[in-house]
């Protein structure tokens, strides 16, 4: 864009701004629930699902009262469901199973499932070459939404809504998203970086995990207890309650009979947010900027006084926020933190990386008691995305796939409200705007100043 152009679309702006622009006081005179929250930060009703339950807080006698953060998929506990599997077997697959049909596989079941799952991943005939080779992009999320649109090129059942097409369409697309994610990697990698190109086929009798790890590096090596963990991350982001912003949309995008591809493509559209799927990168970016500047990471004090600059929107981004700290429901904690955080220790110790996980330790520990005594909230916990950064770093998984590893498994959260969507409702989901902007008399293109 020339710099004329570029002065002319600033001014527009401008006017857009005047435009659009309202007072805050509307809101509360109308009643609006900005952001599908009300005013006290709880998200608007809009629906009813059997598929997970998020929690941070009770009513006692009517009063809302803090407590430590439950997730619940399919009415299970998510530390119970991870302590079913782990240390036993790798448990992608089966907390698929239960998410899309809604009970917990036995063994038969499940290695059915397995089967069925490893016999669908695999890609149409030159689609890697034709599609994702082609235009590879940094942007590795759009690169997945682009190869989702046109694997519907390739269904000759594409726009058909039946549950029973709907189902095989969600777990085709669950099978590739590893091949889809890892391979357009390698590409934005080879032809962007001028790195070797490699490609490796998945394996069908090894799990979800081992395969993206496989795919992902030179030599295909791993071990056990990298996967475990990668398999843990998985099932941890796998699904989240209806009420996040990538679901949501998948629920307003099935309403509307849109298809399958096309739901998928939204929803990536609204994970790659930074404000929704983007979070362990800032954390990332953050505990960067605490070593550059902390010359002792094992100091409590030194890390502490560094904190209080950030808070003080005096370092780091100068937003006065610790990333991986908060969470919109989770208050005391947030469960998937807890899961994580054993194993991310075990993990950095095979990795030699003591050092900066008694770092993330030293600052779980303090900035929730910081930011509530500078801010005045009460009930500050570290998050899951405050681990899942260290963890993808650990296991060498480049930054650019940090928010694809989270559509791998958030998929199968979205597949299942999917499915969910079409069963209960036939209602198209069409929320409701008051127009601020009073009528106005037209007048002719000739009598304009």
């Amino acid at each position: 864009m020339n710099s004329d152009y570029k002065n002319y679309i600033e001014k527009k702006c401008e006017l857009c701004i005047k435009s659009d622009v309202f007072s805050p006081d509307l809101y509360a005179k109308y009643d609006v629930k900005k952001g599908l929250r009300d005013s006290n930060g709880n998200g608007v009703v809009v629906g009813l699902t059997h598929v997970s339950q998020v929690d941070g807080s009770r009513k006692e006698n009517g009063v809302k009262v803090q407590c430590q953060g439950k997730l619940c998929y399919r009415g299970y506990d998510i530390k119970d469901i991870c302590d079913g599997f782990v240390n036993k077997r790798f448990g992608f697959e089966e907390v698929v199973y239960l998410l899309l049909f809604g009970s917990l596989p036995n063994v038969s079941e499940l290695e059915e499932f397995k089967s069925y799952l490893s016999s669908e991943r695999k890609l149409p005939v030159t689609f890697t070459r034709d599609v994702i080779m082609n235009a590879a992009s940094k942007d590795i999320m759009n690169s997945i939404t682009r190869s989702v649109l046109f694997l519907a090129s390739y269904d000759k059942k594409a726009m058909d809504n039946s549950l029973p097409n709907v189902m095989r369409q969600c777990i085709y697309l669950i099978s590739v998203f590893p091949m889809l994610t890892v391979y357009s990697y390698h590409a934005y990698n080879h032809y962007l970086n001028d790195e070797s190109m490699y490609i490796h086929r998945p394996d069908p009798r090894l799990s979800t995990a081992e395969n993206i790890l496989r795919m992902l590096r030179p030599d295909k090596s791993y071990t056990y207890l990298e996967a475990t963990v990668l398999d843990l991350a998985l099932v941890l982001h796998m699904e989240h309650g209806g009420g996040n912003n990538s679901t949501f949309t998948t629920r307003v995008t099935t309403s509307s009979g849109s298809d399958t591809y096309a739901v998928v493509a939204a929803a990536m559209s609204s994970l790659k947010g930074p404000k929704h799927g983007g979070a362990n990168l800032k954390v990332m970016d953050m505990m960067d900027d605490i070593r550059k500047h902390v010359s002792d990471i094992g100091d409590e004090k030194e890390i502490r006084r560094y904190l209080a600059r950030i808070l003080d929107k005096k370092a780091f981004d100068h937003q006065g926020l610790i990333y991986g700290m908060g969470h919109a429901i989770y208050t005391l904690s947030d469960p998937r933190a807890e899961v994580f955080r054993s194993f991310v220790g075990k993990l950095a110790v095979e990795k030699q990386r003591q050092a900066d996980f008694g770092m993330y330790s030293i600052i779980e520990k303090i900035a929730p008691e910081m930011i509530m005594s500078r801010k005045g909230t009460t009930g500050v916990c570290a998050n899951v995305d405050f681990y899942s950064g260290l963890v993808y770093d650990m296991l060498d998984i480049p930054r650019e796939l940090y928010t694809p590893l989270f559509a791998i498994a958030r998929i199968v959260g979205w597949s299942a409200h999917r499915m969910e969507e079409l069963i209960t409702s036939n209602k198209i989901l069409r929320p409701a705007y008051i127009n601020m902007m009073e009528e106005r008399e037209y007048v002719d293109l000739d009598g304009r100043p």
